[in-house]
């Protein structure tokens, strides 16, 4: 699964969840993306965008 944030390139992180017993199984997290209809050079496009991205007002919001 390839999720990424079109404005600052976020994407998935793999790791390990690591149990108590020290046993590592496989993990990934994903950004929270919005799919958003923004302003990108004065035209309106669909756009998926990471939660922070929309709220440090990286992103105009198209009306």
């Amino acid at each position: 699964m390839s999720r990424k944030c079109e404005i600052c390139g976020k994407g998935t992180q793999r790791g390990h969840n690591v149990s108590h017993s020290n046993i590592k199984t496989p993990a990934m997290w994903m950004p929270n993306l919005q799919k958003v209809k923004a302003k990108i050079d004065g035209v309106v496009k669909k756009i998926n965008v990471c939660t922070r991205c929309l709220r440090s007002g990286k992103v105009q919001k198209a009306v």
